[in-house]
């Protein structure tokens, strides 16, 4: 039996179709255990690679006889070596085209909004957990938390016959490694950030520029020195409709306020973000967060991830009627989890104080994110 090449977009189109999935992980047991393929009905066996080193005789009781096998390992050839093995058994096997690797720098776009303003799309590294967002109004256009994978967004703004003007990233971020700097030097576009964040590369700080204006769209920075994720952290409110919330608030949760060592002082700021600052916005501004947790639970019927803020504020309860002290020992409590993979190198490579190549930006990438309070994965 020939042995078939799945790729990402595959993968993808199981997940939002829910379709059965059995998937033979052959990465290493603890690496399988921090970051895998999720969805609501994927089955999943680890067998670390160097276990089938002589042959599957032993798992074949273990897998399906009746569905394809996808076999996935971190770069694509032990998967491709172990589904020619399960082929010759009789097994239908298929792997993953450029392993887990792919899976996370993958980008799909979904629209999230249109009115005759503006039209909003959203990008989803549903491999990650990362989000990215697309403002376009008139020949214009805005990008928000870009990915690094720069040519997406200026592919996808030719096809809208406009031009990238305007490029902001709500922090310095911890799990990713930005493409805000290299995409505004690759389209002349204006990129924005918190000089508070401590960037050491000319850009053009938020604490000069409190509205973003072009075209029909008015970009108010919000959250200036109310931080809580980091120092800087800052949302975006647009026209009085969406709330690009950053890593402060998300469908399911808050940022987490310990990554620079100062979780009470930062819970503190999170507090007066969301029961000052964010208290003010009405119930039916729609939450656009930087991260997700769960795709399963978090996407909505329309097919990205967002609710309204009335919506987040019934379903979590911290940020409903809290005592500040009450509300900083549950966030101390929350955040006290496992930090995201390598996010002391990846926040100096996103300040400018270090360089990394792809290989290097790929490798510190590598698995999920975890910076939300409520993130368990």
């Amino acid at each position: 039996m020939s042995v078939r090449e799945i790729t990402s977009v595959e993968i993808l189109e199981n997940i939002l179709e829910r379709e059965q999935v059995f998937i033979l992980d052959v990465r290493n047991e603890s690496d399988f255990k921090d970051w895998k393929i999720e969805g609501v009905n994927i089955d999943h066996l680890n067998i670390p690679y160097f276990e089938l080193l002589d042959g599957v005789e032993d798992i074949i009781e273990q897998l399906p006889k009746d569905k394809e096998i996808l076999v996935v390992c971190a770069k694509e050839g032990s998967s491709k070596m172990v589904a020619e093995m399960l082929s010759e058994e009789g097994l239908a096997a298929s792997y993953l085209k450029g392993g887990m690797k792919s899976w996370s720098e993958y980008l799909y776009k979904t629209e999230v909004y249109r009115d005759k303003d503006m039209k909003v799309y959203q990008f989803i590294r549903v491999g990650k957990g990362c989000l990215s967002y697309m403002i376009v109004s008139g020949e214009e256009v805005l990008i928000v938390d870009p990915a690094r994978f720069t040519n997406i967004y200026k592919e996808i703004a030719d096809d809208e016959g406009a031009t990238i003007t305007h490029v902001v990233d709500s922090h310095l971020h911890a799990d990713h490694i930005s493409g805000g700097r290299q995409l505004a030097e690759e389209t002349g576009a204006k990129y924005y950030v918190m000089k508070s964040e401590g960037a050491v590369f000319d850009h053009e700080p938020f604490e000069e520029h409190e509205i973003i204006e072009f075209e029909k769209v008015t970009l108010e920075v919000i959250a200036i020195k109310t931080p809580g994720h980091t120092p800087g952290s800052v949302s975006f409110f647009v026209n009085d409709k969406l709330l690009f919330s950053g890593d402060t608030i998300f469908v399911s949760g808050l940022g987490r306020p310990d990554l620079g060592g100062k979780v009470r002082e930062w819970a503190k700021d999170l507090y007066t973000t969301v029961y000052d600052k964010v208290a003010k916005i009405a119930d039916d501004v729609i939450v656009l967060p930087a991260h997700y947790a769960d795709f399963d639970d978090e996407v909505n019927q329309q097919g990205y991830i967002g609710e309204k803020l009335g919506t987040i504020r019934e379903q979590n309860e911290v940020m409903l009627n809290q005592k500040e002290d009450d509300f900083v020992e549950f966030v101390a409590q929350s955040a006290s989890t496992e930090t995201p993979p390598n996010f002391e190198e990846i926040i100096a490579i996103n300040r400018g104080v270090e360089d990394a190549s792809v290989e290097k930006q790929q490798e510190l990438e590598i698995g999920p994110n975890r910076c939300a309070v409520h993130h368990t994965h």
